[in-house]
């Protein structure tokens, strides 16, 4: 941010007095505005008075709105924002801890030229250098040869270079990471092709529900937009259909969702698909009459070997779903990132459209179109997409490569060979804020600024009852000599002048944020404004915009019930007696919030594990190899192996591990490095249908190590059983 304008100015000129406490909107001149910390103290701030900033969290995709307190320059507390559509006020233990990344010690301070990929020896550059070095690298290469791939978590990132690759005539930015890995959203929304006709993610109304059933959905933990599903379900539970909600969660191991839920039921890894079709034409067979296309192949017998759910618990099932007034069923990652995720995605939406309940309460809805640039895609792309990148990197047809807000070194399959694709790229830029195991493969690193220094916008792809974007604004002057990945681009892009400048004329990043919003000036929201600098003023006071009143679309079943359901069975890779199921954790996420020690130190829901990896085994299991809790396990498999402490855990199938994926950094800083074990390590590249990984498609061995590594836990060695 600039230094042009002192306060005083500032106040003199916007004529916003002393009085101002709150500064969350300051109007057109507030990107002027430089939030100090206490050593040099901004005029008419007092000791003792706090100033509260209304911006977006950067930890996940979500976009949940925050109030962020601030006190003499210093960024001291986050809340949420209680007027967001998305989160209401509420926040997750991530967002809480963005405190912790923007005072992280082991922070990338200035640009660096990295002596040699790997190596921690650089040399510090300026920004004049960075941003020449951009422009030769979009200049001095032919658009194929260059290529972006970007994390979810920057929509107006992705919105500016697009922009500048469509102009460039290269291709616009990869947008892929541990998130779309896990919850697979390319696939839901290509079965929201299949059954309503149209791609886009589907919004599950939660709250009005009175039966749910959940196919390995962990929307209490990660799934989506985890905080205005923890809303909803604590509506479902408040009784507000007339009695209180009943869930039932199909999973192999039992989440922090699962453990909430009024009934779990353990199904095979991959099989959750095929029990919604087992569900369906029971309650299709139950109503009498001509049954449906959709159900007439089904076999209910071969559905119950196959999963190993009970022919009378999928009866029973069956009636509980079609007796409720509100019945839901949601596809969730585990059900979609697999070998038939697409078919598992068709059943669970199809189910939803045999009780009839879209576009009514506690049904299925879609969210409406933004007016921001919504002709860029907003779903992200696939594994499948990734692999073709990496097909490029391996040829040497790509000449430079741009990073920014994912680390695939650490989060992509190490069996895709990512990282030794990367040596054959002759430039790889890195834009990130801390020296992650991507960032040390570059050879130069541009930082961004954190998320509570930023400038920006999300778009809410789920999670809100309403058109809803999120504003980011910086809470405190920045801390280190980094910039914004944007205003380096735009930099770049004048710079070189010509057509380029031209067509992206914009000359900083709040700039073009106010150009990109200017749609929303004459759209029905919850405030008015006359013209884009009013706008701004309000956007920033509120932390973004959203319409006054709910707006989401009603599906069409598409004549979803005429067609033909496939049951295919998933596919494994591998030969081990046991099947390997993945799961994010709800702390560390996609591995980003491992340095944060706040997250390290905030026990496991499920487990009370902190600072660590585990393996999760049934304790029948572990009799049967005579493995004790935390005994060192190699867990072996077609694709690597990796060693982590046992945990005897009860709520899990016989016959499947589980192994929390955001452990088992190599780099990333004090807090995260050379704790536990990558699960990415084990996966393999099988692909669904739709080109998303099938995440849970491997079987592995389990050996002994002879080692022992007590693992600390919160519920003490006595465990989960009361013995030691």
């Amino acid at each position: 941010m600039s230094s042009q304008l002192s306060r005083r100015d500032f106040l003199k000129i916007t004529g916003a007095g002393i009085a101002a406490t709150i500064l969350t909107g300051c109007g057109p001149l507030s990107r002027y505005v430089t939030r100090q910390p206490y050593y040099q103290m901004p005029e008419y701030t007092y000791n003792g008075l706090s100033t509260y900033y209304a911006t977006a969290c950067r930890e996940c995709p979500a976009g949940c709105g925050t109030i962020v307190r601030t006190m003499q320059g210093r960024a001291i507390k986050i809340e949420g924002n209680p007027n967001h559509p998305v989160n209401m006020g509420k926040t997750c233990a991530r967002g809480q801890t963005a405190l912790q990344g923007l005072y992280n010690p082991d922070r990338i301070q200035h640009p660096v030229k990295r002596s040699q990929r790997g190596s921690e020896v650089q040399t510090q550059i300026n920004w004049d250098e960075a941003i020449a070095l951009t422009s030769d690298a979009l200049t001095t290469n032919r658009p194929e040869e260059i290529a972006f791939l970007f994390g979810l978590n920057s929509d107006h990132l992705a919105d500016l270079i697009t922009e500048i690759t469509t102009t460039l005539g290269a291709k616009p930015p990869l947008r892929y990471g541990a998130f779309e890995t896990f919850e697979a959203r390319a696939t839901l929304a290509q079965a929201a092709v299949q059954v309503f006709g149209i791609s886009a993610i589907p919004s599950f109304d939660l709250t009005n529900a009175d039966v749910t059933f959940s196919f390995g959905a962990n929307f209490l933990e990660t799934y989506l937009s985890p905080v205005a599903f923890g809303r909803g379900f604590s509506s479902m539970r408040q009784g507000h259909t007339g009695k209180r909600g009943y869930l039932v969660q199909f999973e192999p191991r039992m989440s922090q969702t699962a453990a909430v839920a009024d009934e779990w039921i353990p199904v095979v890894p991959g099989t959750q698909g095929l029990v919604a079709l087992a569900i369906g034409r029971l309650i299709a067979e139950a109503a009498g009459g001509l049954i449906p296309a959709a159900y007439q192949d089904v076999d209910v017998p071969g559905i119950v070997t196959t999963s190993g759910v009970s022919d009378p618990d999928l009866r029973r099932l069956a009636q509980l779903f079609s007796a409720a007034v509100h019945p839901l069923a949601i596809p969730g990652g585990s059900a979609l990132a697999v070998s038939n995720g697409l078919e598992a995605g068709q059943a669970i939406l199809t189910l939803n459209t045999l009780v009839d309940n879209l576009g009514q309460p506690g049904g299925v809805f879609l969210a409406p179109e933004l007016p921001v640039h919504a002709e860029n895609p907003k779903i992200p792309n696939t594994f499948s997409d990734i692999q073709d990148l990496v097909k490029r990197m391996n040829s040497g047809s790509l000449k430079v490569l741009f990073i920014h807000g994912v680390n695939p070194v650490f989060e992509l399959p190490a069996s895709l060979g990512f990282f030794q694709a990367l040596g054959k790229v002759p430039m790889v830029i890195s834009f990130s804020s801390y020296p992650d195991e991507t960032a040390l493969q570059a050879d130069y690193v541009f930082p961004d600024h954190t998320g509570l220094e930023s400038w920006g916008y999300q778009k809410i792809l789920t999670g809100a009852d309403r058109p809803a974007i999120s504003g980011l604004q910086p809470v405190v002057a920045p801390l280190y000599d980094t910039r914004a990945t944007a205003d380096v681009f735009l930099a770049a892009v004048q710079g070189i002048g010509g057509d380029l400048a031209t067509a992206v004329p914009y000359t900083d990043e709040v700039e073009f944020l106010q150009d990109s919003l200017g749609n929303l000036v004459t759209e029905k929201g919850f405030f008015n404004a006359q013209d884009i600098s009013s706008f701004w003023e309000l956007w920033l006071q509120n932390g973004g915009w959203w319409n006054e009143a709910p707006g989401l679309g009603s599906p069409a079943a598409q004549n979803a019930l005429a067609k033909s359901l496939s049951q295919s069975a998933p596919e494994y890779d591998g030969q081990g007696d046991y099947y390997l199921f993945p799961f994010f954790s709800t702390l560390l996420s996609d591995g980003s919030g491992a340095n944060k020690p706040w997250l390290q130190e905030t026990p496991d829901p499920t487990t009370t594990v902190v600072w660590n990896s585990w393996i999760e085994i049934n304790p029948l299991t572990a009799d049967q190899l005579g493995l004790a809790d935390d005994d060192v396990v190699k867990i072996s498999g077609p694709f690597g192996e990796i060693e982590a402490s046992v945990y005897r855990y009860p709520a899990i199938r016989p016959d499947t591990i589980a192994i929390p994926f955001g452990q088992g950094h190599t780099a990333f800083g004090r807090y995260a490095q050379n704790r536990g074990a990558n699960l990415a390590s084990l996966l393999g590249t099988r692909l669904n249908p739709v080109g998303d990984l099938a995440l849970a498609s491997v079987k592995v061995s389990i050996s002994k190590t002879g080692k022992v590594q007590p693992l600390a836990r919160f519920e003490s060695h006595l465990g989960v059983y009361g013995t030691p």
